[in-house]
């Protein structure tokens, strides 16, 4: 019998010597330019000390949710937070999951069947690849932003189809034409599925995200919202009607089968979105000032994206040197990670930029300085 061990290890070795091998890391710098905390929710004394307070007023408060929603896990306070969801996020019904990952792949295993299409953004999170993989129909990608290469698609589709999109891309910071693409849907009866992960908290009233924003929410399906970014805590939930919603309930396998989420995430989310409803305004503004210094100190530096989201982008091609690149920046006490293929394709290596409310312009300064040493293309 082989060494399972060594099995375990000559794949690892392999991906080691292709430079791809992961670890997990903490903190490598103290400026922080890399994590999702968009408007500083996770590091805030005032909303640790509002859940903590909430939890106190719990009757009968638990640590664990003791089983699944459909046996013990289910609560008078999750169905009042769902429903407070729901309210803010302007649906008749929220279902909260463990995480926008389980969200999903929930939606997208479950929803369209064997005769559909799925037709996604080729730029779409690994969650949603996972959940098409696991669903029984056919699924294809259409080119990044490009309505006029959906639409070709679209001609082509056969049965109900459905068409799934990011509000704002994670490994680009670039946002999705959602009022074309709705208009679109709709001339060929297309089902529209949002992820607003990246947009929950920092667009919309109260952080309701990208189609509240624009008006455009009962236009789509399905929407998904993330809590673990700019929200600071974590979990998820999806919104749409009571029949997306009992649907889900019934069909999808992650939130069937998987122990739901303890009293205290459940607090953490309500006292998250009650902090929005008081403070959310000033902060979405915050964040579009840090945004806008950004932008006007590296608007001459064509590898830097300059878009109008927190995630910023620096293309440094070639695994070896954005690595280099992201030593460099380390050392000068910024905590920015390298992004490398093929997690991005070869040739669109880069920095991933995070701005976040809490980062002073001289941080951002040192950061555009950072931007300037290095070219955008190696030795």
């Amino acid at each position: 019998m082989k060494d399972f061990d060594a099995v375990l290890r000559n794949r690892l070795v392999v991906r080691e010597e292709a430079g791809l091998l992961r670890a997990l890391r903490q903190a490598v710098a103290p400026i922080d330019f890399t994590s999702n905390d968009y408007i500083g929710l996770a590091r805030s004394p005032a909303l640790f000390a509002a859940i903590e307070q909430k939890l106190n007023q719990i009757p009968s408060p638990l640590n664990g949710a003791t089983g699944s929603r459909l046996l013990s896990g289910n609560a008078p306070y999750t169905e009042a937070v769902e429903a407070t969801l729901a309210r803010i996020f302007f649906g008749d019904a929220a279902l909260i999951f463990q995480s926008g990952y389980a969200a999903n792949v929930s939606v997208l295993s479950a929803m369209p069947q064997r005769g559909d299409t799925i037709l996604c953004d080729e730029l779409v999170h690994a969650s949603i690849k996972d959940g098409m993989r696991l669903s029984l129909a056919k699924h294809h990608n259409f080119r990044h932003n490009d309505l006029q290469d959906l639409e070709e698609r679209l001609q082509r589709a056969t049965g109900q189809v459905f068409i799934v999109v990011e509000s704002i891309y994670s490994m680009d910071g670039d946002t999705c034409p959602l009022e074309p693409l709705v208009a679109l849907a709709e001339r060929y009866g297309a089902f529209i599925i949002l992820d607003e992960a990246h947009s929950t908290g920092v667009m919309g009233e109260g952080g309701s995200g990208l189609a509240v924003a624009l008006g455009m929410h009962d236009k789509i399906a399905v929407r998904i919202y993330t809590f673990g970014k700019a929200m600071g805590i974590h979990g998820a939930c999806v919104v749409g009607t009571h029949s997306v919603v009992e649907y889900l309930v019934n069909f999808a396998r992650p939130f069937i089968y998987t122990t739901a989420l303890p009293p205290h995430s459940i607090a953490a989310i309500d006292c998250a979105f009650a902090y929005m409803q008081e403070h959310g305004a000033p902060l979405q503004q915050a964040l579009r000032d840090t945004i806008g210094y950004f932008v006007q100190q590296v608007q001459d530096l064509p590898h830097v994206s300059g878009n109008n989201s927190a995630i910023q982008t620096a293309l440094y091609p070639g695994n070896a040197y954005v690595r280099q690149v992201a030593r460099e920046w380390q050392a000068a006490g910024l905590d920015v990670r390298p992004i490398l293929s093929p997690t991005v394709p070869a040739g669109a290596e880069r920095m991933r930029i995070c701005l976040h409310t809490f980062n002073t312009r001289e941080e951002i300064d040192l950061l555009a300085r950072c931007l300037r040493v290095l070219p955008a293309a190696g030795p």
